[in-house]
């Protein structure tokens, strides 16, 4: 009998534990999804923003909206006090979070929408059509990954990442034209991408310099947007047989 109430009571603290275990997991997991949930007040452009134009008046332009922390950017601004005596280094689009990356002090900029190059680097310039550069959201500041794309003398066709963390120094390419029904141009529309090329500058090493005119001459190139914390590990040459 003594043996069978201590069996019961045994059993009755294993459920009373296993349940104790199990409603802390359940708690931590939803605390765990609540943390990556959790409201955060992030700036969005609400009316297009000029080149230049001065941290302290960014506030007409904006407005607060409350996005889950998994769904902001990397870099963006929620409290306006900490881009104090910056300007914007490109045009910002209505819609898009606005980040630390598209401002910079002024001193730090030569001209409007132009980094300055690191000592001992020269600038290049390239042609690419915006999809061919992120939809040309890559802006003066920004680091790029450069994939080029070539053809052996047995005409098959090879991809691989070439360059890391391309400093871009200056973007250059005219907005689309946007007109309205009866065909007149629409000033008040704010176009999603570029029309036609855009024009690319890079800060290189000479030798480096050497390699990315040498593959816009013989290749074609397509650009990243990159962070310093992206990760580049695992790529190779790609090729048709990788594909499948």
């Amino acid at each position: 009998m003594r043996i069978r109430l201590i069996a019961a009571v045994a059993a009755l603290l294993l459920a009373i534990t296993g349940t104790v275990l199990i409603a802390g997991y359940v708690t931590g997991a939803d605390e765990r999804a609540q943390a990556d949930a959790s409201p955060v007040d992030v700036y969005v452009v609400d009316q297009l923003i000029p080149v230049a134009t001065p941290a302290e008046v960014l506030g007409e332009y904006l407005r607060v909206q409350v996005l889950p922390s998994a769904a902001v950017a990397e870099g963006a601004v929620t409290d306006l006090a900490t881009v104090a005596g910056m300007i914007t280094t490109v045009q910002l689009l209505p819609g898009e979070q606005l980040l630390t990356s598209r401002l910079a002090n002024p001193e730090d900029l030569i001209t409007p929408g132009k980094i300055r190059v690191p000592e001992g680097m020269q600038e290049v310039t390239i042609s690419l059509a915006a999809d061919a550069m992120v939809g040309g959201q890559v802006a003066a500041g920004d680091t790029v990954g450069v994939f080029v794309t070539k053809t052996n003398d047995a005409q098959q066709p090879s991809t691989n990442l070439v360059f890391n963390k391309v400093l871009v120094t200056t973007v250059q390419g005219a907005p689309a034209v946007v007109t309205t029904e009866t065909g007149a141009t629409d000033d008040s529309a704010t176009p999603a991408t570029p029309d036609g090329a855009l024009m690319i500058t890079f800060a290189l090493t000479a030798a480096d310099a050497e390699r990315i005119i040498f593959a816009v001459q013989n290749a074609s190139i397509w650009l990243s947007l990159q962070t310093d914390d992206d990760n580049e590990d695992g790529t190779k040459i790609v090729t048709e047989a990788d594909l499948y």
